[in-house]
């Protein structure tokens, strides 16, 4: 293709804005389809040359706008010239119901976000990694106002639903994604304590995605100092195996998040020895069932309690230990019992120790 064909082209792309600008706020430009709501960030395609290409010619051609629009490129050609524009950051969006978009974040994977500056920078504290206001020689008068960010779109539209205080949990992003948005707010110059802090779509965002990789996510908010996210992601890391933990992890929560998952796993194991420790109290004797009858139950409870507890079963599985497995093992001893009393004292002993199971700290 000409340099005279890609100077129209990226006139097109920087057209969005000043169609955007145009128009009134409450009226979408016509000649721009709203795209559908969905998991892609990037559904909507709009026809222009690879953006990389486009990006690297653009300081080497000058930039005109009387050429042929890029609609009257042939179809063959047209088909393998397309870039993506996000559903929620696009050009006509209602993001603001005062003010027209005036700047495009680019992607590193060439998806297109049209959004307000003046969000961006009132957000941040560097002027968004220094990269606010765009500085004129950094991109001719003709290109319209992109910023090319090291970022891939699934981030860029996590970081720009959290500017924009909106939800992005309808897009379903990848834990490796919410991870990666966290650790570059601070880059950007946006505030992680505040940004996660409770009730903000971001600090749902990571709760719920936080299962998919616990104790990555449990590193990252030790990381930060973020207790109040800590605490019910370490709820999901009862049955981690905490002889997996990789230095890397160890590292990044640091040494006292570190010691309070180390507490949690070793003080659960701790409270169940405890709590199956004692055996059912024994009864009055009868003349059916004396002391040395009743010591058939004690051994077996000693023997059930060594099963759930001690050497039998890995240390994840006991911190984890549900009361319905507690329950499975310990009840079926009153099946060999003969005595009445006896069987009811097992059912009691069953009950009390499943209670004070339920409540023991299940978090840091």
């Amino acid at each position: 293709m000409e340099a005279n064909e890609w100077d129209s082209i990226l006139q097109f792309v920087s057209d969005g804005l000043a169609q955007d600008s145009a128009l009134p706020a409450d009226k979408p430009p016509s000649s721009v389809v709203r795209p559908p709501l969905s998991r892609s960030v990037s559904a909507t395609q709009i026809p222009t040359p690879p953006v990389r290409d486009l990006l690297l010619r653009r300081g080497k051609s000058s930039i005109s706008s009387s050429q042929t629009s890029v609609h009257g490129t042939p179809p063959e050609e047209r088909e393998q010239m397309m870039i993506s524009v996000s559903t929620t950051f696009f050009p006509g969006a209602e993001l603001d119901v005062v003010l027209p978009t005036d700047l495009i974040i680019l992607s590193s994977d060439s998806v297109f976000f049209y959004v307000h500056e003046h969000k961006i920078t009132a957000a941040s504290t560097n002027g968004f990694n220094s990269l606010l206001p765009l500085k004129e020689h950094s991109h001719p008068e003709d290109a319209g106002n992109i910023l090319p960010l090291h970022l891939d779109s699934i981030v860029v539209n996590i970081l720009l639903h959290t500017i924009y205080n909106m939800s992005v949990t309808h897009y379903a992003p990848t834990p490796d994604a919410v991870i990666s948005t966290v650790e570059s707010l601070e880059e950007y110059g946006l505030s992680v304590k505040t940004y996660l802090a409770p009730a903000t779509p971001l600090y749902t965002l990571f709760l719920g995605t936080a299962p998919q990789a616990p104790i990555e996510f449990y590193a990252l908010a030790g990381s930060y100092d973020l207790h109040h996210l800590a605490i019910p992601i370490s709820s999901f890391l009862l049955s981690y195996s905490l002889a997996s933990l990789t230095d890397e992890l160890a590292v990044k929560m640091g040494p006292l998040y570190l010691k309070r998952l180390f507490y949690l796993h070793l003080g659960r194991v701790e409270a169940l020895k405890r709590l199956l420790l004692p055996p059912p109290q024994p009864h009055v004797p009868t003349s059916t069932c004396d002391f040395s009858e009743q010591k058939k139950l004690t051994r077996a409870w000693a023997l059930a309690s060594a099963y759930l507890a001690w050497d039998v079963r890995p240390a994840p599985t006991i911190i984890d230990l549900s009361t319905h497995a507690i329950e499975a093992a310990l009840r079926p001893l009153g099946d060999y019992l003969a005595c009445d009393s006896c069987k009811q004292l097992l059912r009691e002993r069953v009950n009390t120790l499943v209670a004070q199971w339920s409540i023991v700290k299940r978090t840091v």
